[in-house]
């Protein structure tokens, strides 16, 4: 295999404008944020809880650096998605509100944090997701892996799903993360081919591919337990048949577990919302992808990539 060629960071965008263009009145216009979209906030001892436990340890949530409109059901309930690596991404999608910058060094002892983190919080299903971290020679995959068995060696019972970056197609990676044995391998599409460029202007869709084919060959091959995950959203410009098509290619590549939900801006320096899905249309893409023979399907407008994980 070639080895892959890694990006120095004194290339990456410094800001998100440099990925869109001119920021204009037309970047900014929104079409208004229908009633469905519109969260009660509730918090919760268990909410304070987890929010000061993952202070104390230092680790990273999701949740919080991507503004998962979730995240106050999800922390009430106990549960809570591990952000690995660092809170500074070395790419600049036009979705996403992690940081983008030089990260620091790993952290040697975030493995046995984010172990300690699921033994305390008595999770039955942990997800680690990460930045992307194209500065490092296997993009943090080693790190990944280090992460898995550190959390199974001190929670046996624990289910570890993963939701992992493309490693720009470095396949030595991908079978990094998965000898060491996650339940789930999750990795999101995020969107259709068409928009990848101006969405994920440092992703391949044929990098996406191949990663789930591999992942679900693997799985084939000599780990039946094993689940394969991707994800899409929606309301970027994409139409319903580009949808159909890209859910259609997903399944193709053998993928288990499909989640589906609503894009929703995180500030006025990312990509525009072009319209809200309604939740009927969210039901009829569910039951159109549980025909091509996916084993689960969440879609809805607040669903995310680790949305009732555990399910």
């Amino acid at each position: 295999m070639a080895k892959k060629d890694w990006i120095p960071l004194t290339v990456l965008p410094t800001a998100l404008e440099d990925l869109a263009g001119p920021r204009d009145e037309a970047w900014h216009a929104q079409p208004r944020r229908p009633e469905w979209l519109r969260i009660k906030l509730q918090t919760s001892g268990s909410f304070t809880t987890i929010r000061r436990m993952m202070t104390d340890l230092k680790l990273n949530t999701v949740c919080q650096e991507a503004r998962c409109p979730n995240i106050y059901e999800c922390w009430s309930e106990g549960t809570a998605t591990f952000m690995v690596m660092g809170d500074t991404c070395t790419r600049a999608c036009g979705f996403c509100n992690v940081k983008t910058g030089r990260p620091e060094a790993l952290d040697v002892e975030e493995p046995e944090h984010v172990a300690e983190a699921v033994a305390t919080m008595k999770l039955d299903h942990a997800v680690i997701t990460s930045v992307d971290r194209d500065d490092l020679p296997d993009g943090g995959a080693g790190h990944f892996a280090e992460t898995i068995r550190a959390v199974r060696l001190r929670n046996p019972d624990t289910k570890v799903e993963v939701l992992i970056p493309d490693f720009r197609g470095d396949q030595q990676a991908l079978m990094t993360i998965l000898e060491a044995g996650p339940d789930v391998l999750n990795h999101n599409t995020e969107t259709v081919p068409r928009l990848y460029k101006r969405v994920r202007n440092r992703a391949r869709y044929e990098w996406t591919m191949e990663l789930l084919q591999r992942a679900s060959e693997y799985r084939d091959r000599q780990a039946p337990h094993l689940l394969t995950k991707s994800g899409i959203m929606l309301g970027l410009g994409e139409s319903s048949e580009e949808v159909s098509q890209t859910i259609a290619d997903i399944r193709a590549q053998g993928t288990d577990i499909l989640t589906v939900g609503q894009y929703m801006r995180p500030t006025m320096k990312h990509l525009p919302v072009e319209r809200f899905w309604t939740p009927e249309e969210f039901d009829q893409i569910r039951l159109e992808a549980l025909s091509l023979g996916f084993r689960f399907v969440e879609s809805g407008p607040l669903v995310r990539s680790s949305y009732h994980a555990g399910r």
